[in-house]
């Protein structure tokens, strides 16, 4: 296996803390990347050696509890770090003086904030950083990229200056989920169900992304985003792309991408619809920034055509779950049969039927069929699972950049107009606007089970 070289823009960020360090580290103890995989840890601030392994520390107790010290000082001996201002010239020279006596592959992570990223490609490219002769150069970017449509075309314009198309990876860690994949795998590979998947035999799909906390250890970040630029515009149109995508020729990067193409060209953005919310307490100083959001969608053509899509998102809400129900259409006065993917937690698959109760009569009551995960093992971790694609190269759960920019022209177009920000108390589920957006429609939001795979 060849030499890995792993530089990381914003080492002491808290992506880079609760998620990018601990996998690393577990694709390093299980030799999944080689043993002298050398890390570059770029920061603002300078810190000691000291700090820096108490930091590398705490990342990984906190994600995988007690580890041993000399496990976590020989994976701390493959660190470099590199304090600095990333606007200026001097810490990439610095980079470019370590890089150059550690040759191989190379792969650099941007987990900072999307103002410095020109700054960053600018000087890589002046000191040749984007250019290696000993192996290949390849780039990874978090979402969300860029605010609306336009920036995310001059980011994209941006990123295609320094490096081709194969070198960029734009990241949506949900794409790399297990619970996201197995969407297709469930549609695709199980007839009896996607026999029945379009709009004469759906009634209505459900998407809720919903956390429990608020956004303390991201004010700075959340100010400038919020919920539906957050996780609106990515995590949840990919999630509708999954359950409503036609069937690919091939499971690769090409036609999956296809296909969820063809979902976000035809979403119908209905601005009227949209609700904002805020919860109370949030910040006096971030009154325009939204930490729910919540509309209806369509699609304008297609065998969804006119099939509601409902979805909301938030933080400070009633439980932390994402999860998709689909809906079907009732033959009778019988309860609805409804079919649930839980992304998160207790991942698994629910489908609600009616079933006969014990006895002489026939009389029927609720009952449940379900797939749970961890009865068949252990899921992979999402960064996992996205840092060796990208190593192999592997672009499939990976955004392109039409697709990108395809998603922000159904948000801009969903944020047309004037749209007021609604407080919301914490612990419930958003603004009484949202329940109010499907009620009118003669539905109710699913409450998420709490007991869905708790074995």
């Amino acid at each position: 296996m060849s030499k890995l070289n792993m530089v990381i823009f914003g080492i002491s960020s808290n992506l880079a803390e609760v998620k990018l360090i601990p996998a690393l580290f577990e694709l390093w103890k299980n030799k999944q990347i080689p043993e002298n995989t050398e890390f570059f840890g770029l920061s603002h601030r300078s810190r000691s050696d000291e700090e820096m392994f108490d930091f590398i520390k705490k990342s990984l107790q906190s994600k995988y509890g007690e580890i041993d010290d000399s496990l976590i000082k020989k994976f701390w001996k493959n660190f470099h770090f590199l304090a600095g201002d990333l606007n200026d010239n001097l810490v990439y020279k610095n980079l470019a003086e370590n890089l150059a006596k550690s040759k191989g592959n190379t792969i650099f992570y941007l987990a900072t904030h999307p103002v410095l990223y020109q700054a960053i490609l600018q000087n890589l490219d002046k000191e040749r950083l984007n250019v290696n002769d000993e192996g290949f150069i390849k780039i990874m970017i978090e979402k969300p990229i860029g605010s609306d449509l336009e920036s995310a075309k001059e980011l994209n314009k941006l990123f295609r200056k320094y490096f081709s198309e194969e070198q960029i990876f734009r990241i949506d860690h949900y794409l790399a989920k297990d619970t996201i994949q197995n969407i297709l795998s469930f549609r695709f590979h199980n007839e009896v169900f996607e026999s029945v998947w379009n709009r004469d035999k759906i009634d209505h799909i459900q998407i809720t992304a919903a956390e429990s906390f608020g956004a303390e250890l991201r004010n700075a970040y959340y100010d400038s985003v919020g919920a539906l630029k957050d996780v609106g515009q990515n995590h949840v149109l990919q999630m509708l792309a999954f359950i409503l995508m036609d069937r690919p020729k091939k499971f690769d990067n090409k036609n999956i991408t296809e296909k969820r193409m063809g979902v976000f060209r035809n979403l119908v953005p209905e601005p009227k619809s949209l609700i904002f919310g805020q919860y109370e307490g949030y910040s006096q100083k971030a009154m325009g920034t939204d930490t729910f959001f919540a509309f209806k969608t369509t699609l304008k053509k297609g065998k969804f055509k006119g099939v509601p899509l409902y979805i909301r998102g938030g933080k400070k809400l009633a439980m932390t779950v994402a999860e998709i129900s689909v809906i079907f259409k009732r033959g009778n006065s019988d309860p609805a049969n409804i079919l649930t993917f839980r992304i998160q937690p207790n991942e698994g698959i629910v489908f609600e039927m009616a079933v006969k109760k014990p006895g002489l009569e026939m009389n029927c009551e609720r009952g449940t069929m379900q797939f749970c995960y961890r009865q068949i093992g252990k899921l992979n971790d999402a960064y996992v699972r996205l840092l060796m694609d990208a190593i192999l190269g592997e672009q499939t759960y990976f955004n392109d950049a039409v697709e990108i920019e395809a998603e922000w022209k159904f948000v801009d177009g969903l944020k047309a107009g004037e749209h007021k920000i609604l407080p919301y108390s914490a612990g419930g589920w958003g603004p009484k606007e949202a329940d109010n957006l499907i009620k009118k429609d003669g539905r109710e939001w699913l409450k998420p089970s709490e007991e869905l795979c708790r074995i």
